[in-house]
C-alpha cells in the first residue's frame, strides 16, 4: 500500500488549514453528545498520508505519547499508532491530536470520528468531544499547528510552550474545585446544568426546579446570613449571646483606638480586616503597641469599610469544620505555608521545590496554592531567626504564613473522623445562628478531638461560600465527597429536576403542531414555555419575536423560573449550526420530510434532511417517546434510532400499508394516532395495544375548517400522540383541539382568515412545493365543501406566492407549478432578504414554473410579478372580486394582516367587514397576549352553537369509549 504512494522528495508545504469551525452544544448531526466540528483543508497533503513522511508517526508520538492509548477503529490500545505506520490522513490525525491534547489538559475525551467532505476533494469533517468548547476550540486549532509544524517545522513554533500555554487555558477556564465537585455530583445523578458565565456561576436543573450555586454558595444561601458572616463582629456577638466560645473582641477605626482595645483585651491579639476573607489582612500573634499599631494598616487596607477588628489571640491547630443543611460533613486541620528543611537548599530553593509539586496552581484553579514569598512571608521568615537564603537543618519545619488558609499556599490534613461530639454540635449551632446553609466554621483550640469547653479553643471566624478542595482534596488523609449533602440540600431524593420537553421538527406542519400542543398543556394549568419560527414564548407572553427555533432559543426557556413544561420547535439550521439546546427531549414529533433547504449546510438530499431531523428522536430516552408520521416512508425509518417507545400516527384510512403496519404495532401493545370513518365524517382515535379511544370528530376542530384542511387534521394527530404520550388526560387533549383555533392570536401567520370585503382572504407561511399541494389540496377542498354558496360559484382564486432565495432553482420552479394547479391568478412576491440572489432572480424562477404548468393544461390563466411584499397584497386586493378566494403565502405576516386591517377600516362604514377580532394598530404580540379576552371566546361560542345537536351526540359516544379505555392511560 505505501509503496504506491508518492514520498515526498523535497519539503513539502504544511497546508492543512481550518475553513470552518462549529461548536454543538448538545445532541447533533454526527454525535449523540456535544462535539467540536472542524473542515479542514488538507491542500496538498491530500497525496501525502502518514506513512509517506518519514519519521512523521514516530516524532508525532514522541511529542505525545499519550497517543499510545488511543485504539482508534482497531478496538485496542495502540490500534492508532498501527494506523500512523500503515498510513493515515492529516485530518484523520489531527482528530486524536485535539482529544489528546485536552487529556493532557486535564479533560479526558476519546470521542471522535473524521469524514470526507462529499464532492470536495481534500476536505474533511473532524469532529471530536470536549468539556468546554474554548478548550476544545483551542486543542482543535493547536492539533492543526502540529500536523503542519511536523510536515515543515514552523519557524518559531515550540511545541511544549504552546502546550503550557494550552494547559494554562485550560486551568482558567476549568471551574475551580468546589464548584467542580457540585458539578461532577450533579451529572452523577443525572441532573442537568447550564454554565451562566464564565466563572462559578451555574444553574442546575432546568425550569421551574432549578437551583443556582456560585461556587459553594447556593440558591438557598440566604442574602442576611451573608450579610451577617460578612461582618464578623456582628458574628461574634451572635454567636456569643448563644453562649457559644468566641475570643474577646473589639472594633475599631484608628489606629490608636487599636492599640487601645489591645491593651483592655490583653495581650497577644490578632488584628483582622471587619469584611476580609481568604486570611488577607490578618495579622497574628502580636505582642506589642507598636505590632498592633503596624497591623492595623494592614488589616484596614483589605476592609472595605476600613473598619478593624481586634480580639485575643487563641493558640492551638487551625480546623475548619464545614457544615451542610445544619449538620458537619467534614473537617480539615488547615496548615500554614510551609517548608521542610534538608539541609542542602535555601528557603528560596524549597519553596520553589515546593511550588513544583503538580498540584500547586494560582489562586484556586488547582487543588493547592502555589506558596507566595511577599514582605509578609520574609518577616515570618525573620521571626523565625531566617532569611530567604537560609538553609534550615533537615528535618525543621520553616513557617511562610500564620494563617493556615489553603489560598495563602497552606496544607490540610482530613480530620473528620477524629472530631469529637461536642465540639460538631457546637458548630452545628454556629452556623444556624448565622443562618446559612452551607458554612466554614473555623475553629482554633488545642484538640478537634477534646472538647473546646475543657481543652480552650474559639470559634473565630464564620465563613459563608466556604472552599471545599481542603475537604475533597485534602494533602493527608482520606478525601470527603461533601458534593453530595450540598446537592440533597439542592435536590432532595425524589425532587424533579428536568421540566418535561416535547421537541417537533418537519419540513411543514411544526409550528402550529407546536402552538397546538402548548395550548393543550396551557388548558391544564401549566406554565408553558414554547419556541418557534415566531418567537420565544413564556406563559403566552412573546418574550423575544424572531426566528427562535435553534439551540439558543431552548437554552433561553430552560432557564426560566416559571417554565414547567417546555414545547421546542427545532429546525433545520440550528440542529446544523448548534445541535439542540439541551441532552435530551421526553417526546419526539416529526411531522414530515419533504425537500426544502436542500443544497445548504452540506445537505444535499432528502435521506440526508432526514437524517438531521431524526437527531430529536435520537434523543429520545428509553422512557421517552417518538411522535412519527407511518405515511411518510422517511420518518418511518426513523424508528430504528429510538430508544423510547414509537407512537404512529397516520391520515390513512384502514386496509391501507401505513394502517397495516399501525395494527401489527399496536397488537404488539404500541400506541397510534389514526382516523376512524364514520358516517358523520373522521374520528381521531387513540389506539394503545387492543383499546381504542375516540377523541373528536375532525370536522368539529376549528384549526381543520369543517376537516377541509387534511394538514392541519395531519398536526392534530401529532399534537395528540405528543400530549397523550406527556400524560394528559382525554378529556384535556379534545377540550385543547376544540379550542385552537388558527386566529391571529392562536396562531399567527398560519392558515389566518381575514375577510375584506366579502373576499375570503388566507394568510399562511407557505414557501416550498410540499407545502403548496397542501394549501392546493385545502383549496379544493374548501370550495368543495362550500360548493352551494352562491357567492362562491362564479369565483376565482388568486394566489400571492414567493419562495426563499437560498432555495434550489428547482425548487422554485416546483413551488410556481404545484401552485399553478389550484390557482386561477398567481401573483409572485419576493422576500426582502434575498439571500445572496439578485433582485428579481427568485420571482422569475417561480414563473417559470408557473408557465410551464399552464403550458401544459394547469388551471392557471394569469401570471403576474409585483416583488414588493405589501405591494403584491395591495395588488391581489385591487383585482379581486366579492366571492373570490385569495390565499396569502406571506414573509412578514404581521405586515400583511396590518395592511389588510388598514384597507378594511378605509372602506366605507358597512360596506366591508372583517372577520379578524382586534385593534389593528396593536402589534401582533400584544394581540397574542390578548387572544381569549378579545374575541376567542366568542368564535368557540359560535362554533358550538352551528354544531350543537352534533356536539351533544359526540360526547355522549365518546364518554363511553372514555369510561372503558381512560384507567389504561399510563
Amino acid at each position: 500500500m505505501a509503496a504506491e504512494r508518492p514520498t515526498p522528495t523535497g519539503p513539502l508545504s504544511p497546508d492543512l488549514t481550518i475553513v470552518e469551525s462549529r461548536v454543538y452544544r448538545g445532541p447533533n448531526y454526527w454525535s449523540y453528545e456535544k462535539a467540536i466540528h472542524l473542515v479542514v483543508d488538507l491542500g496538498v497533503l491530500e497525496g501525502y498520508p502518514s506513512d509517506t513522511i518519514p519519521g512523521f508517526a514516530d516524532r508525532l508520538v514522541e511529542l505525545l505519547p499519550g497517543l499510545r492509548r488511543h485504539a482508534c477503529s482497531r478496538g485496542h490500545a495502540g490500534g492508532f499508532v498501527e494506523r500512523l505506520h500503515e498510513g493515515t490522513w492529516m485530518g484523520h490525525i489531527a482528530e486524536h491530536i485535539a482529544l489528546q491534547l485536552q487529556t493532557e489538559a486535564g479533560h479526558y475525551q476519546s470521542r471522535g470520528k473524521t469524514r470526507s467532505v462529499k464532492g470536495k476533494a481534500g476536505r474533511y469533517n473532524v469532529i471530536y468531544g470536549y468539556i468546554d468548547e474554548s478548550v476544545g476550540l483551542a486543542a482543535g486549532r493547536l492539533a492543526v499547528r502540529v500536523v503542519n509544524d511536523l510536515v515543515q517545522h514552523e519557524e518559531g513554533f515550540d511545541f511544549h510552550e504552546a502546550l503550557d500555554e494550552f494547559i494554562r487555558l485550560a486551568e482558567r477556564t476549568a471551574f475551580g474545585p468546589s464548584t467542580a465537585a457540585i458539578v461532577e455530583e450533579a451529572v452523577s445523578r443525572d441532573i442537568p446544568w447550564i454554565r451562566l458565565n464564565g466563572a462559578s456561576l451555574v444553574q442546575l436543573g432546568q425550569g421551574v426546579h432549578q437551583q443556582r450555586i456560585r461556587a459553594t454558595m447556593t440558591s438557598k444561601t440566604g442574602a442576611l446570613a451573608v450579610d451577617i458572616a460578612g461582618d464578623k463582629d456582628l458574628t461574634a456577638t451572635l454567636l456569643g449571646s448563644a453562649g457559644l466560645p468566641v475570643p474577646r473582641q473589639a472594633t475599631v477605626r484608628t489606629a490608636g483606638g487599636a492599640m487601645d482595645a489591645a491593651d483592655r483585651i490583653g495581650y497577644p491579639v490578632v488584628v483582622k480586616p471587619l469584611d476580609g476573607n481568604h486570611g488577607r489582612g490578618v495579622c497574628l500573634d502580636l505582642q506589642s503597641r507598636d505590632e498592633v499599631d503596624k497591623a492595623f494598616d494592614i488589616a484596614r487596607g483589605e476592609s472595605k469599610r476600613g473598619t478593624v477588628i481586634v480580639e485575643s489571640f487563641v493558640t492551638g491547630r487551625d480546623y475548619r469544620c464545614l457544615i451542610v443543611g445544619g449538620r458537619m460533613q467534614a473537617i480539615a486541620e488547615r496548615v500554614p505555608a510551609h517548608v521542610v528543611g534538608d539541609g542542602e537548599h535555601t528557603v528560596h530553593e524549597l519553596v520553589e521545590i515546593t511550588n513544583a509539586d503538580p498540584r500547586r496552581g494560582v489562586g484556586h484553579e488547582k487543588v493547592l496554592t502555589k506558596i507566595t514569598v511577599d514582605a509578609a512571608a520574609e518577616e515570618v521568615l525573620a521571626d523565625q531567626g531566617h532569611s530567604l537564603e537560609s538553609v534550615p537543618p533537615a528535618g525543621e519545619m520553616v513557617k511562610l504564613a500564620l494563617t493556615g488558609n489553603m489560598s495563602t499556599g497552606g496544607i490540610s490534613i482530613d480530620r473528620t473522623f477524629e472530631a469529637h461530639p461536642d465540639n460538631i454540635e457546637i458548630a452545628e449551632e454556629a452556623a444556624r445562628m448565622v443562618g446559612l446553609d452551607v458554612a466554614g466554621i473555623d475553629f482554633i483550640c488545642p484538640d478537634i478531638a477534646s472538647p473546646v469547653r475543657e481543652t480552650g479553643g474559639a470559634i473565630v471566624e464564620v465563613n459563608a461560600a466556604p472552599g471545599f478542595r481542603m475537604h475533597t482534596h485534602p494533602t493527608v488523609g482520606v478525601p470527603q465527597f461533601i458534593a453530595k449533602p450540598v446537592v440533597d440540600l439542592l435536590f432532595p431524593p425524589g425532587a424533579p429536576s428536568r421540566v418535561p420537553i416535547v421537541a417537533v421538527t418537519g419540513t411543514n406542519g411544526k409550528t402550529t403542531t407546536s402552538r397546538m400542543i402548548a395550548h393543550i398543556f396551557k388548558g391544564l394549568g401549566r406554565k408553558v414555555g414554547m419556541t418557534s419560527t415566531d418567537g420565544v414564548v413564556i406563559d403566552e407572553r412573546l418574550v423575544i419575536k424572531a426566528d427562535a427555533s435553534g439551540p439558543k432559543s431552548a437554552r433561553m426557556v430552560l432557564q426560566n423560573p416559571r417554565v414547567d413544561f417546555a414545547v421546542m420547535e427545532v429546525a433545520r439550521g440550528g440542529i446544523l449550526r448548534e445541535g439542540l439546546g439541551y441532552d435530551r427531549n421526553d417526546v419526539a414529533v416529526v411531522t414530515n420530510v419533504a425537500p426544502d433547504h436542500l443544497g445548504l449546510g452540506g445537505i444535499d438530499t432528502l435521506q440526508q434532511l432526514a437524517n438531521v431531523k431524526a437527531v430529536i428522536v435520537e434523543a429520545v430516552p428509553r422512557d421517552g417517546f417518538a411522535v412519527l408520521n407511518c405515511d411518510d416512508p422517511l420518518v418511518r425509518q426513523m424508528r430504528r434510532r429510538c430508544s423510547g417507545d414509537v407512537i404512529w400516527f397516520s391520515l390513512e384510512y384502514p386496509g391501507s400499508d401505513s394502517r397495516e403496519f399501525i395494527e401489527r404495532h399496536c397488537r404488539r401493545g404500541g400506541r397510534a394516532v389514526v382516523l376512524e370513518q364514520t358516517e358523520r365524517g373522521d374520528m381521531i382515535v387513540i389506539k394503545h395495544g387492543r383499546r381504542t379511544m375516540q377523541l373528536a370528530w375532525t370536522h368539529l376542530l376549528p384549526a381543520t375548517f369543517g376537516g377541509a384542511a387534511r394538514f392541519n387534521v395531519a398536526n392534530a394527530l401529532a399534537a395528540t400522540g405528543a400530549a397523550f404520550a406527556a400524560g394528559a388526560p382525554l378529556h384535556d387533549i379534545r377540550q385543547g383541539l376544540r379550542t385552537f383555533t388558527t386566529s391571529y392570536y392562536l396562531s399567527p401567520g398560519r392558515m389566518n382568515l381575514v375577510n375584506v370585503g366579502n373576499v375570503e382572504v388566507f394568510i399562511d407561511y407557505c414557501h416550498n412545493a410540499a407545502g403548496m399541494r397542501a394549501i392546493g389540496d385545502f383549496v379544493e377542498n374548501y370550495t368543495a365543501q362550500n360548493a352551494g354558496r352562491q357567492d362562491l360559484a362564479k369565483s376565482s382564486r388568486i394566489g400571492m406566492i414567493g419562495a426563499a432565495g437560498d432555495r434550489r432553482d428547482d425548487d422554485m420552479r416546483e413551488l410556481g407549478s404545484v401552485a399553478a394547479q389550484h390557482f386561477d391568478v398567481i401573483v409572485i412576491r419576493e422576500d426582502d432578504r434575498l439571500r445572496g440572489r439578485k433582485r428579481g432572480v427568485t420571482a422569475e424562477l417561480v414563473a417559470e414554473g408557473v408557465r410551464s404548468a399552464m403550458a401544459e393544461g394547469a388551471r392557471c390563466r394569469q401570471v403576474e410579478v409585483v416583488l414588493d411584499e405589501i405591494d403584491a397584497v395591495n395588488h391581489v386586493m385591487a383585482r379581486s372580486n366579492p366571492g373570490d378566494l385569495v390565499v396569502m403565502c406571506v414573509d412578514k405576516h404581521a405586515q400583511v394582516v396590518s395592511e389588510l386591517e388598514n384597507r378594511t377600516h378605509s372602506a366605507q362604514a358597512g360596506s366591508h367587514s372583517s372577520e379578524l377580532v382586534g385593534d389593528p394598530d396593536l402589534d401582533p404580540a400584544e394581540l397574542a397576549r390578548d387572544a381569549e379576552a378579545q374575541g376567542q371566546e366568542a368564535e368557540i361560542e359560535a362554533l358550538a352553537a352551528d354544531h350543537e345537536a352534533a356536539e351533544e351526540a359526540e360526547e355522549a359516544e365518546e364518554t363511553g369509549a372514555e369510561a372503558e379505555a381512560e384507567p389504561a392511560h399510563p
